[in-house]
């Protein structure tokens, strides 16, 4: 029987597009191989061609060259990646689609048994790869935590109880609570009980980068929240209801709106209760009663009238750059702590741009004294605010000590008029405070630029990119210790530091663990600042931008979630031809691995400047001696622009985009490494979560590392596909001693829930908007143990913009 040819227009159609398809890999093949990558794609670009231009002539050997590709294609993949699937989809599915489409009888009319049955193994080889990946994920760590119970109890200052009294639970910063209602057996069984809006929302003069990353405190018998615009609220906690708010109405500082701010946030506020360090003004005394206290001879120590009229104290650092003090009770301003409950930090700060100077992250509340530091804006001149650290005192709101970095060792307020020094680097995360060794930690940011460091005095390399340890009450030094070497990457210290007693060899030792955005875990002795987990000095590329220079080497702690270096291999997309893009730029671009030096034709920064960390740091299990963490893997590009091609007035406050960089030579163009569809270049996971077990003493281990997350809520065009493929997280775990994490700032709008020894994911509820932020937990006046999350998403982040604040709870 005469076999009938293909039917002409439907086999001419995917002739066709299988010619296109091969001419564009043909052309951007043949240029990759130029610039040294790989011949793959030319040849499979010629094979295509071959095979597209056969089909259009309605030829059976169409199927034939097909088949060959298709099968060269999949063992190529699995030469290059492996058993990863989601590294074999671009490689191969779209290829393993169109071979489909060819063995239907509408196309492959008159091709004949042999042609067809080529193709036909051709896919069901592409088809059965594509399964074998399934069976399990070669980027995943299996295991568990197996640390035990220190010989003593844990630290009382390390662990938050029924209340949540600061923003890492303590002073300690380990998001760790005691309380165990919730465990791995009942968390599926969490509802949602309450849910609030603030009303604070996004405007049409908001900045961009408008989120609240607020962490909830619970005390004095009300849940303390703050927003985007600095307003504090005071709600019932097992209801949400709210007992009292506070705008500071925040000004624009002289700016037409708030769209130039590089951010709009509040991370958290502060408490200060007088009964906490002698007194005794309980929740519910009445002022009368305290004056009598105060009056009475045998109460030590004796209360003054600040105390008496405002014991209770929330503290709020806005985003016009102001302290204020609240009466917690009421909302109130505290009138007698600074002018009317205020302070102004504008003062002796010099001059900036509106939004360029206030403080992001809550103060640090101890004993006497409120402890802050400041945002400064990245990236815009030479000639920014100072990054000084200065103490107040409590109750009167009064200077007692200031530490700038750019003149360390002079820790007396300054005088009126005078100005701390420019643009020495600054503490913009949260503090932690050891009151037993009367510490102070300051995770320490950058002088700006980031990028041009030529210019940085002795100072400012001496205390960049590292942590410091002051004598709380006077502002000395005690130590520091430094993570990167003349930092040219914004590699800045951007995470709470979490003290911990870890048991070493039967014995107990004060331990700092400091998270950083190059991915290493320093693990030091807190009382001396020398390292518990050994620290290598690594080499380290060469060759900045002229005039400038760059460490010989880097310090790298063993413990560590760095990534293996990026290859041309590592390069993504969603189908063949953005993935043959990223492997275009990736060979355009400078790339020696980390801490390539910005250059002229632009660099890859990997991990990039939002860190393997960020501000939402860690979660640490004093009893079981574990971490929890999530870390995130993007890479991005820093390109260095000459002052003479940057036009007056160009750039950006935001943290992408054109960095003017006024003063240095050299502008700054950066942003992620992402593919023509705005997806990551490199190859998921782009976020994970992992546990570590620190119970090894000087050799903590990873115990297990997953893919985290979805992306529901960020495919092109809107597509709500829930790929697992592990996506960036910004907002922090918290932990609690039931055995149970909470997570809630990747990038789909979810709360997740964990279990801290294996990593299983046991819970998780759909948020109304990115949960960029950190939970925390408390027990209710009804005894149950609720957990609280802040769904405020984030502009730069991408999520969904939101007001809410919700609370979780176990079935009454």
């Amino acid at each position: 029987m005469e076999r009938r040819p293909m039917s002409r227009g439907p086999a001419w159609l995917l002739g066709a597009l299988i010619f296109l398809l091969g001419l564009a890999l043909l052309a951007g093949g043949g240029y990759l191989v130029m610039l040294g990558g790989s011949v793959y794609y030319l040849v499979a670009g010629a094979g295509l061609v071959l095979s597209g231009a056969l089909m259009m002539k309605r030829s059976p050997h169409a199927l034939w060259f097909y088949a060959l590709v298709l099968f060269g294609t999949t063992l190529w993949a699995l030469w290059e990646v492996g058993l990863d699937w989601w590294q074999l989809v671009p490689r191969v599915a779209i290829l393993c689609a169109i071979g489909i489409l060819m063995l239907l009888p509408w196309w492959r009319r008159g091709s004949g048994l042999l042609a067809s049955g080529s193709l036909s193994l051709a896919v069901l080889f592409a088809i059965g790869v594509a399964i074998a990946t399934q069976l399990k994920d070669p980027l995943s760590t299996e295991g568990q935590i197996t640390g035990t119970a220190p010989a003593s109890s844990p630290n009382p200052s390390q662990v938050a109880g029924d209340d949540w009294v600061a923003y890492g639970g303590t002073n300690a910063g380990t998001h760790y609570s005691a309380l165990d209602q919730i465990t791995p057996e009942n968390v599926a069984q969490l509802k949602e009980v309450w849910r609030i809006q603030t009303g604070d929302t996004a405007t049409p003069d908001s900045p961009p980068e408008i989120t609240n990353q607020n962490t909830p405190l619970k005390v004095n018998d009300r849940l303390y929240i703050c927003t985007s615009h600095s307003r504090v609220m005071a709600l019932d906690p097992e209801t949400g209801e709210t007992d009292w708010t506070f705008d500071p109405e925040i000004s624009t500082m002289g700016a037409e709106n708030f769209s130039r701010w590089a951010h709009m946030t509040c991370r958290g506020v502060s408490y200060y209760d007088v009964a906490q360090y002698g007194g005794d003004t309980s929740a519910g005394s009445s002022a009368q009663d305290a004056a009598e206290l105060a009056s009475s001879q045998e109460a030590e120590p004796m209360l003054s009238d600040t105390d008496v009229m405002c014991p209770r104290r929330i503290f709020v650092p806005t985003a016009d750059a102001r302290l204020i003090a609240l009466n917690a009770d009421t909302g109130e301003r505290c009138e007698s702590f600074g002018d009317n409950g205020e302070v102004d930090l504008t003062q002796n700060i010099g001059p900036f741009d509106p939004g360029g100077y206030y403080s992001t992250s809550p103060a640090v509340v101890t004993e006497d004294l409120v402890i802050l530091g400041g945002h400064v804006t990245d990236n815009s001149s030479t000639d920014e605010p100072s990054g000084v650290v200065r103490a107040f005192d409590v109750r009167s709101g009064e200077l007692i000590w200031n530490w700038d970095s750019g003149n360390p060792d002079d820790t007396t307020p300054l005088a009126e008029g005078e100005v701390y020094t420019r643009n020495s680097p600054n503490v913009w995360a949260p503090f932690s405070v050891d009151e037993e060794l009367g510490l102070v930690y300051l995770p320490m940011g950058n002088a700006t630029p980031d990028q041009w460091g030529a210019d940085r005095s002795e100072d400012d390399e001496r205390y960049s990119a590292g942590l410091v340890a002051l004598d709380v009450h006077t502002g000395k030094l005690s130590w520091v210790h430094q993570f990167v070497h003349h930092d040219l990457w914004d590699m800045d210290t951007p995470a709470q530091p979490v003290l911990i007693d870890l048991t070493i060899n039967g014995e107990e030792v004060p331990a700092v663990i400091q998270p950083t955005k190059q991915g290493s875990l320093y693990v030091l002795n807190r009382e001396t600042g020398e390292a518990i987990v050994p620290i290598d000095e690594l080499p380290a590329p060469q060759g900045a931008v002229e005039g400038d220079w760059t460490a010989q080497t880097q310090p790298r702690s063993r413990l560590n979630l760095l990534p293996e270096p990026l290859t041309g291999a590592d390069m993504w997309g969603a189908s063949p031809l953005d993935q043959m893009i990223c492997r275009i730029k990736f060979h355009s671009l400078r790339y020696e691995g980390q801490y390539t030096p910005p250059s002229l034709e632009g660099s890859i920064v990997y991990p990039g400047n939002v860190g393997v960390f960020n501000w939402s740091g860690i979660a640490v299990d004093p009893v079981r001696q574990a971490i929890f963490t999530s870390p995130n893997y993007l890479a991005f590009v820093d390109k260095m622009i000459p002052r003479d091609q940057v036009e007056e007035g160009q750039g950006s406050a935001s943290e992408q985009g054109l960095q003017p960089n006024k003063g240095a030579p050299y502008a700054v163009e950066m942003g992620p490494l992402l593919s023509p569809l705005a997806l990551p270049c490199q190859a998921p996971p782009w976020g994970e979560v992992a546990g570590i077990d620190l119970s090894g003493g000087e050799q903590p281990q990873v115990a297990w590392k997953h893919r985290n997350g979805t992306t529901r809520d960020s495919m092109p065009f809107g597509l709500p596909v829930p790929f697992e493929v592990g996506v960036p997280a910004l907002g922090g775990p918290m932990t609690t001693a039931g055995g149970v994490t909470f997570l809630s700032g990747t990038l789909d709008q979810y709360v997740r829930a964990y279990d801290i020894t294996t990593g299983e994911q046991l819970w998780k509820s759909r948020l109304p908007a990115g949960g960029q932020a950190t939970p925390m937990t408390y027990r209710g006046a009804d005894g149950r143990q609720y957990v609280v999350v802040t769904a405020g998403g984030h502009g730069t982040f991408g999520t969904k913009l939101g007001d809410y604040v919700i609370g979780y709870a176990l079935p009454e």
